[in-house]
């Protein structure tokens, strides 16, 4: 897989006055932060990391010393190369690989692109946007999405919205 960017957390503001920041994660937790010290190609150091027993996190980065310089990274993602996250097992995959990639039907027609990833409860599913600019949903079943690899997601044209 290609070397992208993959953003694993969103600073929502600060907490308290030392310097500390709220995180919004997109991930599994906030311990998987704790193997990334570094983020957004070594613009940010992590010091330290908690949960905020929301789903959160509050994280304290190297050089941000009061809620002033915490503010003003609201908004900031926090991202890390592709190739440093853990190898996948058979099966398994990053919705950053699939979000991006060009989407064909399985007779080879052009559909549009995979716009993002979403997960509902009962699985996930595959949001593709056309190129007007309208979006559809298929479910990342083995009878919607046949097959994907680093160069295209095939849909089941029974599955494709009009």
């Amino acid at each position: 897989m290609s070397d992208k960017p993959v953003t694993l957390a969103a600073i929502k503001g600060a907490h308290g006055v030392a310097g500390e920041v709220r995180l919004k994660l997109f991930g599994e937790g906030w311990e998987q932060l704790r193997d990334h010290p570094s983020f957004n190609g070594g613009a940010l150091n992590l010091s330290k990391i908690r949960s905020d027993n929301k789903g959160g996190a509050i994280a304290r980065f190297e050089g941000v010393s009061n809620r002033n310089e915490a503010e003003a990274l609201r908004g900031t993602t926090l991202t890390i190369p592709r190739s440093s996250l853990p190898a996948l097992d058979e099966g398994e995959f990053y919705h950053a690989d699939l979000i991006g990639l060009p989407v064909v039907t399985d007779g080879g027609a052009a559909i549009g692109t995979v716009a993002d990833v979403l997960n509902y409860g009962a699985s996930d599913l595959v949001e593709i946007e056309r190129e007007e600019g309208k979006t559809f949903l298929v479910p990342l079943t083995d009878e919607a999405v046949p097959e994907w690899d680093e160069e295209h997601l095939v849909v089941n044209a029974a599955f494709v919205e009009g």
